[in-house]
């Protein structure tokens, strides 16, 4: 089914790009929350939906409000007041966001269940009579669910859509908003004042919408093109970023020897295997080095800004940072 919304050469003039760490919390989510192998993110789920299963977050309150298919809640999408927000500030707008339109995204919920797989009823009936009290609860799991599923990863993801703006932005200098919104996916097009979106399975309208139009590269939200449309916010379009096939993809790692003869082979190793987060005993088992010399280096390197720390239940995830990919990167 196609929608036609008209666009003003003001909203035009409006339309910007942003970075949002929620709208990745909703997709990842979403395709861990399914019972196929997501091809394109294989790597990254094999990993996460142990540690998801084993905290409880697979049938907690994101089960409850993010189905593998089916509407999506949009409060839990409110607008990014700039174009690259923290969780933190997503998180205090989900629950500052108003009462009624967490009921009204709770109704249509309902609504939609009705013909399609079943929700937790009682989370949902929780949420619909206090929601004020209920969306701490909600994000207290929003922001658990990210140390475990996406904070380890979030350099190199955030680095993926960054550059998707960066190159969108210059296209927008270059060409003009019509040209990106025409490259933009398979399924959006513009034309003379007029945004058209096919294959849509919700209905939308122009008048559920304010002005302008936020653009938001995703890292999980493919195949397909995810909206926001909440009156007065813009609407918001949620679209795979390029260059998700290589995501996942190992770091280059060629650089070794270079980089021993400054930081030394055992945290150049640590490094190494940090290509995907790990904790301390797995860095240990796989390294051949004790535990506590494991800790002493990774203090080392956290302090260098090497590597990240993430809790992850009752262990800490490392990860690389964007720094030490680039690090361990062979130049020319």
């Amino acid at each position: 089914m196609e929608y036609a919304l008209s666009f003003s050469a003001a909203d035009l003039a409006q339309t910007r790009f942003a970075v949002s760490p929620m709208w990745e919390v909703v997709t990842s989510f979403r395709l861990l929350n399914t019972e196929t192998d997501p091809p394109l993110h294989r790597r990254w789920a094999a990993q996460v939906r142990p540690r998801l299963r084993s905290a409880g977050l697979d049938r907690g309150w994101l089960a409850a409000l993010i189905p593998g298919a089916g509407y999506l809640a949009d409060f839990l999408n409110p607008t990014p007041a700039g174009p690259f927000p923290e969780l933190a500030a997503e998180l205090a707008a989900i629950r500052a966001g108003s009462p009624e339109n967490v009921r009204f995204d709770l109704d249509t919920i309902a609504g939609k269940s009705r013909g399609g797989s079943a929700r937790p009823v009682a989370r949902l009936r929780l949420l619909h009579e206090d929601p004020e009290a209920v969306l701490e609860k909600v994000t207290d799991e929003i922001q658990a669910y990210w140390e475990l599923a996406l904070a380890p990863y979030w350099p190199r993801i955030r680095q993926l859509l960054e550059a998707d703006v960066f190159h969108r932005a210059r296209q927008v200098a270059e060409h003009g908003s019509a040209h990106v919104l025409n490259e933009l996916h398979d399924t959006v097009s513009w034309d003379d004042g007029t945004l058209r979106m096919v294959r849509r399975a919700c209905a939308l309208t122009r008048d559920q919408t304010g002005a302008g139009l936020l653009l938001v590269p995703s890292a999980f939200a493919w195949p397909r093109i995810l909206t926001r449309s909440v009156a007065p916010d813009p609407l918001q379009l949620a679209y795979p970023a390029r260059g998700i096939g290589t995501l996942w993809e190992p770091r280059a790692t060629k650089a070794t020897d270079a980089v021993a003869a400054v930081l030394g082979r055992s945290r150049t190793l640590l490094l190494s295997e940090l290509d995907t987060p790990a904790s301390t005993t797995q860095l240990a088992r796989h390294s051949g080095l004790s535990a506590a010399a494991v800790s002493q280096h990774l203090t080392a390197l956290r302090d260098a800004g090497l590597v990240t720390g993430h809790r992850a239940g009752r262990s800490v995830l490392y990860a690389r940072t964007a720094i030490a990919d680039a690090l361990l990167t062979p130049v020319g």
